[in-house]
């Protein structure tokens, strides 16, 4: 049996709660105290959206697997980081799921995006079969860059969301790019900006409104996501800082890794420890009931979240952010700068203005398998990753 198959179901551990210590509580951007904020810091772990594997959905591509256990854990986390996204692009920051409490339409149009059917946005169907164009066959380990680079792809068809996804590869951020990107859709003055509104944006039940709005916005909204590799077979202890520090930002959405074996999506931390939603419990998959209504219970992680040693992550990683205005990319820019400046912390990867001549084109995507470097470093994780450069002192 692969090494990267092994599974386990969470449901049977007992969870620790979280330590009584005066250290600060981050979660994907908010401080919280563990002694007078317990109640909040659990209520915003629930409120995040959690995929796990699940069994009996329809077989992928008509014929393929009917169940991701075993294989989908970083499918999920991908799911789970993006969702985050979605969340902070229609609901807000501030918006809390509470068990039995109606929710607005926006939060289940956020959901379906995710559902295990084939005509989803974000289905693990859609990310399994996206995957198979750019080499990897259903059923096989994707690595954080692999999946960051097939939800880049999936996301074009989401007109509802209107997102720009960007990836920076070779551990840099290109912020003219990046700009270029986000004002695409208003390439010049005047009506001549506004083409017709076409039949297509009432795109997979979403509303057609929403496409008109987004054609007459300036930015689109910027999920950036950044693959790194902060050392070889362990982290270097030199980027603890750095990595602590992306989750303080406003602006997280987390970050997508985990150990070798077992992929995890972090939301924040605590003194020395990462705290973590954990794929690795297989619930049954989820259809409407009879009203139509979606169960949403099982997308939302009740007991208290799993929390590791940051010194046990795998150096494999993607850091997320998201910027819903142009506002928010320029306070982002200017954290990351002044997170240069902090004593102890290594930069994880640079901010520059415009593309360094020496690069190839980032967008290119470039996911042929090359076995060298996980059969050198007998890990698990797949192969890809190791195709921007390993950061050293």
């Amino acid at each position: 049996m692969d090494a990267a198959t092994l599974t386990y179901d969470t449901l049977r551990f007992e969870y620790e709660d979280f330590p009584e210590t005066k250290e600060p509580v981050w979660i994907l951007g908010r401080k919280y105290s563990v002694f007078t904020e317990k109640e909040e810091i659990l209520l915003d772990v629930t409120s995040r959206l959690w995929f796990t594997y699940r069994k009996n959905f329809p077989a992928i591509g008509g014929t393929g697997p009917t169940s991701d256990t075993g294989w989908g854990c970083m499918l999920r986390c991908g799911q789970m980081i993006f969702a985050q996204a979605l969340v902070c692009r229609h609901l807000g920051r501030d918006w809390r799921w509470i068990k039995g409490k109606r929710q607005m339409d926006n939060y289940f149009n956020v959901l379906n995006a995710f559902i295990d059917k084939k005509d989803s946005y974000y289905s693990i169907h859609q990310i399994a079969q996206m995957g198979v164009g750019e080499g990897k066959s259903i059923g096989q380990w994707y690595g954080p860059n692999t999946v960051a680079q097939v939800l880049k792809k999936l996301a074009t068809f989401d007109t509802w969301s209107s997102l720009a996804v960007h990836i920076a590869m070779d551990n840099t951020v290109v912020m003219e790019e990046i700009r270029r990107l986000c004002q695409s859709n208003f390439s010049c003055a005047g009506a001549a900006a506004f083409p017709a509104v076409e039949s297509d944006l009432l795109y997979n039940g979403y509303p057609e409104e929403a496409g008109v709005r987004d054609r007459l916005s300036l930015w689109k909204p910027l999920v950036l996501l950044i693959p790194l590799r902060l050392g070889l077979t362990e982290i270097n202890e030199a980027y603890i800082e750095t990595l602590k520090h992306c989750f303080m930002m406003p602006q997280s959405l987390g970050v997508i890794g985990g150990k070798p074996n077992s992929a995890h999506y972090f939301i924040g931390y605590v003194g020395e420890e990462l705290i973590y939603l954990d794929p690795h419990t297989t619930q049954p998959a989820v259809e409407p009931n009879e009203s139509g209504c979606l169960p949403d219970e099982s997308f939302h992680c009740q007991h208290p979240p799993c929390r590791m040693s940051i010194a046990e992550l795998d150096p494999s990683i993607a850091v997320g952010f998201f910027c819903n205005t142009e506002e928010d990319f320029n306070d982002w820019c200017q954290q990351i700068k002044k997170l240069s400046l902090v004593r102890g912390a290594l930069p994880m990867f640079e901010l520059v203005e415009r593309q360094p001549s020496h690069f190839s084109n980032p967008d290119v995507l470039n996911l042929t398998p090359d076995s060298s470097d996980a059969d050198r470093l007998e890990r698990f994780f797949d192969s890809e990753d190791e195709d921007f450069e390993i950061l050293s002192l």
